[in-house]
């Protein structure tokens, strides 16, 4: 997406509960057969020190000069801007058209600026009954062509971008008011296992998801592999991750009614952790209570661990990263 729409349609390869007007809520836009939704509250993590990181590849564009009087042209600050962004789609195997994915953002726009600038920029409008769109130009990518995807307007509130079937589904939902996943259908039947506080969260249907077979086939052994094993019975994924000052509270759940592989994954997140706790006792013995203090706990259908990572350790895991990547 990143040269799709610089810099909204490039945001829904960056992010992951909404507060909008009635008619301009994203998660009601999010189709109930989804194999993954997810859903980031922006203005909650302000305050964290992964805030910079997360937008940090926005602030990039500024280097490509049609994107940076984009975002002159329209006003639009991504940092400030952007409230709320929910994604949700499904793999290329899920169905005969090919994946389909796309992500709504929530927020302050001026949307008949943002179109009119997409336009002048090859942007061609498209209209079906439900509202109009537009078909972004095609854009190349390691010497490739690729389609530029849609992106529809839908108010000052509310934009969506994705692939083209994608876009127009959201659409229809939207004249429709809504879809049923909010209350319940699909996923959003696991709606409940997400705190209400959280600032970001995904579910995914891990009986949709690629990974799954190969997941079943790399049984037994030690850290990774062995969850990977474990993770062969696991139908639904969830997690999470919570804002609390500078520090994220995070939590991840697998679900399995198979009592002997929920042992097995427990007893495999548990090593695993082991396993970490003695690779950085020696480079980063400050991250050794840190992760020692994580729980991992078994309920009757499923495994979940969870534990905080203070700021100063999001902070310090960044910088030992970026001097790596020089």
């Amino acid at each position: 997406m990143k040269r799709r729409l610089a810099p909204l349609a490039f945001l829904a390869l960056t992010f992951v509960f909404p507060v909008a007007a009635a008619g301009d809520d994203a998660l009601s836009l999010v189709p109930p057969d989804a194999a993954a939704v997810g859903m980031m509250r922006v203005a909650d993590l302000r305050t964290s020190p992964l805030f910079d990181k997360v937008f940090a590849e926005t602030d990039r564009i500024s280097g490509d000069a049609d994107a940076a009087r984009f975002l002159e042209e329209v006003r639009l600050n991504p940092r400030q801007d952007v409230d709320v962004v929910v994604f949700a789609g499904s793999p290329k195997a899920a169905g005969p058209g090919g994946g389909n994915g796309f992500a709504a953002f929530e927020g302050r726009f001026d949307a008949a600026k943002l179109a009119a600038a997409t336009e002048a920029r090859g942007g061609v409008k498209k209209g079906v009954p439900e509202g109009s769109y537009y078909l972004l130009p095609r854009h190349n990518h390691g010497g490739t062509s690729r389609d530029g995807g849609a992106v529809a307007f839908l108010s000052d509130r509310l934009i969506v971008a994705g692939n083209e079937t994608a876009v127009i589904a959201a659409l229809g939902r939207r004249a429709s008011r809504g879809s049923s996943f909010a209350s319940g259908a699909g996923l959003g039947a696991s709606l409940s296992r997400i705190e209400t506080r959280a600032s970001a969260w995904a579910l995914v249907d891990m009986a949709r998801m690629p990974t799954k077979a190969w997941a079943a086939a790399r049984t037994g052994g030690d850290g990774p592999e062995a969850i990977l094993g474990a993770m062969a019975s696991v139908s639904l994924v969830a997690l999470s991750a919570t804002a609390d000052g500078d520090a994220l509270k995070l939590s991840a759940t697998g679900v399995t009614t198979d009592s002997e592989m929920r042992q097995n994954l427990e007893d495999a997140v548990r090593g695993l952790l082991a396993m970490w706790r003695m690779a950085v006792q020696e480079k980063q013995p400050d991250l050794v209570p840190v992760l020692r203090a994580f729980k991992v706990s078994q309920s009757a259908d499923g495994v979940t661990v969870s534990g905080t990572l203070p700021g100063p350790v999001i902070r310090d895991l960044q910088a030992r990263k970026e001097r790596v990547s020089r």
